[in-house]
């Protein structure tokens, strides 16, 4: 069969050669961001100040060639900064917030070892996705165990407590009373022990289906001194124990599920008559073009090689995608039998939704 004749513009086609270039060099970025975590190049900038690349490695216990050749690529991608006068790098302090401070709202350091993590599994993907098969969560390496955890942490101890349960009707009056509590696909419980810790009344389960991840949970919670609230347990949403439960949550996982109808029906049987669903969603619009921007983009990365293959990987095999949008979350739920359903607070990357019965 003979090949179709297009008509080229030389213009374009060098804009996207030279644009390839760059989305090589940001790929390979995830890893140098990692390494840079592991190593305490980033650590050692901030401490020491602009350094060259001998003072790098000295300071590190590293080579100086890998040293040179990082900082020499981290300044090409802007992440630091170089003095051609002086021979030494700077890590600005905008930079340093967000690669070196896991406590502040704006560290992206854990989104860019989920991507590591997420890309060294891509060959599995490719396989999965001749056979029209999945990949489960627990199947991953931890590199995206521990990714996720650093990056959606940040936001939710900005959010959570201050901004997204406020936003429901009535719910932080019941959980200053003492309320009982469900944070289903809980991870590593770091959620669950935010929650914990500022209603002190209230108690708490956390439930996920990756029986490693509760078992990360669970150390947490001896190390903060909680245990008595707060409880772990592996299952699935499905599977959900107790009740009747004042507040359910579900933080970034709904989309992840096999069947998140399924799980709605069950949120549905143990919720309390007068109880709220909290949905934390990725934001997304309801068309495929509504996404079509960088943070649209990189959900959509996630999709293809981890959120997706997760849902697929578990029976029904629903998968929702990272960019469901809420009339999709909508029809989930008032699948289930649930009758109210609003966006209650959204920031650039997540929609929080209330539902009720």
């Amino acid at each position: 069969m003979k090949t179709p004749t297009m008509s080229v513009d030389p213009d374009k086609l060098m804009e996207f050669v030279l644009r390839s270039v760059s989305e090589t060099g940001a790929a390979l970025n995830c890893a140098l961001v990692v390494m840079g975590q592991r190593l305490g190049y980033y650590r050692s900038l901030v401490e020491h100040g602009p350094s060259t690349p001998a003072e790098l490695a000295e300071h590190t216990g590293t080579d100086e060639h890998y040293a040179r050749e990082w900082l020499n690529a981290q300044a090409a991608g802007s992440f630091v900064e170089y003095d051609n006068s002086t021979g030494r790098y700077r890590l600005p302090a905008e930079q340093a917030m967000a690669l070196d401070d896991e406590a502040s709202p704006a560290y992206v350091g854990g989104l860019f070892q989920l991507a590591y993590g997420t890309l060294r599994d891509a060959g599995h993907i490719v396989d999965a996705a001749r056979a029209g098969d999945g990949m489960g969560w627990g199947e991953h390496n931890s590199d995206v165990h521990i990714g996720c955890e650093k990056f959606f942490l940040p936001t939710y101890t900005a959010h959570i407590v201050e901004n997204w349960l406020p936003a429901l009707d009535g719910v932080t009056d019941k959980l200053a009373a003492g309320a009982r509590v469900a944070d289903v696909g809980c991870g590593h419980g770091g959620s669950t022990l935010l929650m914990a810790t500022a209603f002190p009344n209230s108690t708490f389960v956390g439930t996920d289906a990756h029986a490693g991840s509760i078992e990360t949970a669970r150390q947490r919670a001896d190390e903060a001194g909680g245990t008595h609230r707060v409880t772990f347990e592996v299952g699935g949403a499905d599977q959900l124990g107790g009740g009747p439960y004042d507040l359910v949550t579900m933080f970034d996982c709904l989309h992840d599920m096999g069947d998140p109808i399924g799980a709605a029906r069950r949120i549905r049987e143990v919720i309390a008559l007068d109880g709220t669903w909290m949905i934390v969603e990725p934001a997304a619009g309801d068309r495929a073009e509504d996404n079509f921007n960088p943070i649209g983009r990189a959900y959509y990365g996630f999709s293809t090689l981890l959120c997706t293959p997760s849902s697929l990987a578990q029976p029904v095999g629903l998968a929702l995608g990272t960019q469901a949008g809420p009339a999709r979350i909508r029809d989930v739920v008032t699948a289930a039998g649930f009758t109210r359903f609003r966006i209650a607070a959204s920031t650039p990357f997540n929609h929080v939704f209330e539902v009720r019965p």
